[in-house]
């Protein structure tokens, strides 16, 4: 009997081993077959459009200190979720937050339209109105994203939810921050999932091959998530787990009620 259950654990041991052998290795690779070369691309790091609910940080300046202070005050202060990745603690942050209208409420000039535009273009938009109003000379206005950000997802060491404070971000880097894919996922069908213009596009992404290099979608644009699919080896072992516990776990119950009152 003894002999029968060891060669039965044997044999599956031996078949885990077998699949997991049959997996192609250059699926593990990055770049399969990329020797070196100078790769010309025309990318452009994407700008991104403000959206309702965006966290802005808005900075006035102007020859006159004084007048540049009223604006800023930002109208709103809030606790992300999502915090801080590497410590778990909430940070708080402070900023113009843009309403589901698509607007922002600043001091003096009152209710203005922020979505749709890039960060530049309300700059310049912020900066003309101010002009022309009489309310300050020469301003500058400084625009920039607090809640741009990106979440990976799936076979990565450490799935999280990464802020990205230069507002510039790779696929790849992402990944890293995310502590790489483990040897479990699927480099060659990452999924990407993106929202524009009121749609969510779903993307295919094949990093096995250094097409990715030019791809468009290789620069990440904020609440873009990505995720890594685990290979059939993970999947096939995560079943097989699921199914064998409780029945080893019941034999496990049976042998040592057996060995107990044999021992009495």
């Amino acid at each position: 009997m003894i002999k029968m259950d060891f060669n039965k654990i044997f044999s599956l041991v031996c078949s885990v081993v077998l699949l997991a052998s049959c997996a192609n290795p250059r699926k593990a690779l990055y770049f399969d077959g990329q020797n070196d070369a100078q790769i010309t691309t025309s990318l452009k790091i994407p700008e991104t459009t403000i959206r309702s609910n965006d966290l802005l940080s808005i900075n006035f300046t102007s020859l006159n200190p004084e007048a540049t202070t009223i604006f800023n005050a930002p109208n709103t202060t809030l606790t992300p979720t999502s915090g801080n990745p590497s410590t778990g603690i909430a940070v708080q942050t402070t900023g113009y937050l843009v309403n589901a209208d698509g607007n922002v409420q600043f001091p003096i000039l009152g209710k203005m339209k922020a979505a749709g535009y890039t960060a530049d273009q309300l700059s310049d938009v912020l900066a003309k109105t101010l002009v022309d109003k009489k309310l300050l000379i020469d301003p500058v206005v400084t625009v920039r994203f607090l809640n741009y950000r990106v979440t990976v997802l799936g076979e990565v060491s450490r799935p999280t939810v990464i802020n990205v404070p230069d507002e510039k971000i790779t696929l790849l880097e992402a990944l890293g921050l995310a502590g790489d894919i483990t040897i479990f996922g699927r480099k060659e069908n990452v999924l990407l999932i993106r929202e524009e213009n009121g749609q969510r596009l779903v993307k295919r992404l094949n990093l096995n091959n250094s097409d990715l290099l030019q791809s468009p979608y290789y620069y990440l644009k904020s609440n873009d998530i990505i995720y890594v699919e685990p290979n059939n080896a993970k999947v096939a072992s995560a079943t097989r787990s699921t199914q064998l516990l409780p029945i080893l776990l019941s034999g496990l119950s049976f042998a040592a009620i057996i060995i107990d009152r044999l021992t009495r």
